[in-house]
């Protein structure tokens, strides 16, 4: 995995540069480190699909993956992207079909380990939900095709 033996701190890098766990400070991005998988993914593989039920959140590490709409693209997501967040919230429906492009390399947060992070560190939750915030209002804001 692209963590090595550095694992912790490069974790901490990785997710201290994610939108949605900027705000946070280093003791609670320690905590998240601590509770998100590494994953291995080949090209092609489906990652999330439309409309199947959420309950995960991902951080692209390394290669890519196209983000896809009733069949038609809407997104590149690369390394320090990330897709999934509001499994975190609801573990409703994917808005969207995930699918690999390249080999990829991911950090992956289960909608339980961000109830045990939420429970175990409450000042995260203040913080992810202005994270969340700021990406919806980006999104409103964000020209149509």
């Amino acid at each position: 995995m692209a963590f090595g033996r550095q694992g912790r701190d490069a974790k901490i890098r990785m997710l201290s540069g994610v939108a949605l766990f900027s705000p946070c400070a280093k003791h609670e991005l320690r905590r998240i480190a601590a509770l998100v998988d590494e994953i291995e993914a080949p090209k092609g593989k489906t990652l999330a699909r439309e409309g199947d039920t959420g309950v995960e959140f991902f951080v692209v590490v390394e290669g890519t993956a196209t983000a896809t709409r009733r069949g038609r693209k809407v997104a590149t997501i690369g390394p320090g992207s990330f897709f999934g967040e509001l499994a975190l919230l609801d573990q409703g429906p994917r808005a969207a079909t995930v699918t690999a492009d390249t080999d990829m390399q991911l950090l992956v947060l289960t909608s339980r380990a961000f109830s045990t992070l939420l429970d175990d560190t409450p000042s995260v939750s203040r913080r992810i939900l202005r994270g969340m915030g700021e990406r919806l209002r980006s999104a409103e804001n964000a020209p149509t095709h």
